[in-house]
């Protein structure tokens, strides 16, 4: 059944309205409402009048679809696979994880955990190397600085995706889950939308995956869509690939994705892979894609080029639009997660270099 996602509703009038390069003072006047009534709102701290909510579509020139949802599962886990050596970064990897690399002002890991945190997920489990989870812990915690609850496991030694679920097994209980590398990066518009439908996905039972289109797919795992941008087939890293969708490392899974990883059969190279976890669901008719298309950007930071491309897009667009890309603290702060303290205390701790003046930026 569809509804009003009343959740997020003040996360898309704020997104609305700094796409719109528009203050809430303006906002305010334009709509006789009043700057505070604004922030409220955007706050999820005030009610809104459905009068109200079409002068802000009408504004903000909104479409209404954006603010409807299924009914979702509030019970979403969320995984973190951040194991493995980075040799192909080496030798920057010999002596530190490739998620703890810096992406321009900030830990490679923080981007797929605001992920998560975008798609309204608190308890997250973060997968490492024997050797790197205490260095995980000093910088994360147990995650209550985000007003997340963070778990961590241990990966022996990489034998593929899937393999996440069968070690998060415990933590994932009966609840869906999204699963999310830690060396991606996604950014846009549009984006908390996106994960809300594979939410939804989930709590009804379908798996998604995420495409976005390359120019090298033989590279990754592919998509094959049908005229209707339904899946067909997928496929890892094929000679000849039947499309130019790549499957980004972001999914999402319904309950019971445990048990299916326990029946995914390690491949020719010894590993379980995710490619075959999506055929089941694909076989049972139950995997659905979402595409990510202009206005995305998504990077698998496995590279020194992609890394490095990266980092100098976060810069791009933090110093054209003096704001944060991916920041924990701030998504915490507009989730309601944590207060105006916390989110002071974040930013006297970061008060001598930019990022912390742009959650300063977030307090005013």
């Amino acid at each position: 059944m569809t509804r009003f996602d009343e959740t997020n509703i003040g996360n898309i009038l704020r997104q609305a309205r700094e796409n719109s390069n528009l203050t809430q003072e303006y906002v305010g006047e334009k709509l006789g409402i009043g700057r505070e009534a604004v922030l409220r709102i955007e706050k999820g701290a005030r009610n809104i009048s459905p009068a109200e909510l079409s002068k802000f579509v009408d504004l903000y020139n909104l479409d209404i679809s954006d603010m409807l949802v299924g009914a979702t599962d509030s019970n979403m886990k969320g995984i973190i696979l951040a194991g493995g050596s980075g040799t192909r970064l080496y030798p920057i990897t010999m002596g530190v994880s490739k998620q703890l690399l810096p992406v321009y002002d900030k830990p490679m890991i923080y981007y797929p955990l605001s992920v998560l945190m975008q798609a309204k997920i608190k308890d997250i489990l973060i997968i490492t190397t024997p050797d790197d989870q205490q260095y995980f812990k000093r910088l994360l915690n147990d995650g209550s600085q985000f007003g997340i609850n963070l778990n961590y496991a241990v990966q022996p030694e990489p034998k593929g995706l899937a393999q996440a679920f069968t070690i998060g097994e415990d933590f994932i209980g009966k609840d869906p889950c999204a699963m999310i590398l830690g060396d991606n990066i996604f950014y846009g518009n549009g984006l908390e939308r996106e994960l809300r439908q594979a939410s939804t996905n989930a709590a009804n039972g379908a798996a998604t995956i995420f495409g976005y289109q390359v120019k090298d797919p033989q590279r990754f795992g592919i998509m094959e869509l049908d005229d209707q941008k339904n899946v067909i087939s997928v496929e890892e890293k094929p000679e000849v690939p039947k499309s130019d969708y790549a499957i980004t490392g972001l999914y999402f899974y319904p309950q019971g994705v445990s048990q299916k990883a326990h029946l995914v059969k390690p491949s020719k190279r010894g590993e379980v892979e995710i490619t075959t976890l999506n055929d089941m669901y694909l076989q049972e008719k139950n995997l659905k894609a979402r595409l990510l298309g202009e206005g995305y950007v998504w990077y698998d930071t496995g590279t020194f080029e992609s890394l490095n491309n990266a980092a100098n897009y976060v810069r791009s667009v933090e110093e054209n639009r003096d704001s944060l890309v991916c920041s924990p603290e701030k998504i915490a702060y507009e989730n309601g997660w944590i207060d105006r303290d916390k989110l002071e205390e974040a930013a006297s701790l970061q008060e001598k270099n930019t990022y912390g003046k742009h959650l300063r930026k977030v307090l005013r």
